[in-house]
């Protein structure tokens, strides 16, 4: 098994890239890992290979993959044609406890301060091992995404606050989607309703909605 820590942003993004072109099955081979056949039930499989990969240390903790360079990893599942085949899960979002809590405070804004992004093409009918890493690339928000991103964690919030929590659905927010993140609907949270009364409902995440994962690949994918 190898290991792996890169010491620079330079160094993760170099040895990042290197990876495009090869399959997951390769890279499973070189760390010594079983590919699933399936990811039915282990969703969540490509994003560890990639985080052992290329040396993320953070694991379960609340800090970005990367801790001592401060960027997050994200894979992004596409198809041959380069778009998105699904959105993007960034945290989980707080149900209570967020009464005057702002943006710049916010674990999301953390979580997105600068992401390294890995394309893998994974359409359905590929095999898991024959899917190919796309080119990886650095991100951090310009100006406008973060207005974007501000914005809507607002609306949202401020709908959790004031105990609509159960009114959100995936139309609220421009590239921000506010919805249930568990493993089963047995899991359950507590958040309060309109009237400041405790009930049990489930975990919420925030995800990125496609058409924002698609306009960052537009910007820095060349797909053949």
């Amino acid at each position: 098994m190898l290991t792996y820590r890169p010491e620079t942003e330079q160094q993760l993004l170099s040895h990042a890239q290197s990876l495009a072109g090869c399959s997951l099955g390769e890279l499973a081979a070189q760390q010594g890992i079983v590919v699933p056949e399936n990811l039915t039930r282990e969703k969540g499989w490509i994003g560890l290979l990639l985080e052992r990969v290329l040396g993320a240390s953070a694991g379960s903790l609340p800090l970005p993959d990367f801790p001592d360079l401060g960027i997050e990893l994200k894979t992004l599942p596409i198809n041959r044609q380069g778009k998105p085949l699904e959105t993007t899960f960034v945290c989980v979002a707080p149900l209570t406890g967020i009464t005057g809590m702002t943006w710049q405070q916010c674990h999301l804004k953390n979580k997105l301060a600068k992401v390294l992004w890995v394309p893998v093409i994974s359409e359905r009918d590929i095999p898991v091992a024959e899917r190919i890493v796309c080119t990886p690339f650095l991100w951090q928000p310009n100006q406008q995404e973060e207005q974007l991103l501000a914005q809507d964690w607002q609306e949202l919030t401020d709908m959790i606050a004031l105990g609509r929590v159960e009114e959100i659905n995936a139309k609220f927010g421009q590239v921000l989607q506010l919805r249930p993140k568990a493993a089963n609907a047995k899991v359950k949270t507590q958040a309060f309703d309109a009237q400041g009364r405790p009930f049990m409902t489930l975990p919420r995440g925030f995800y990125l909605k496609i058409a924002f994962t698609q306009m960052l690949l537009n910007r820095h994918l060349r797909v053949n």
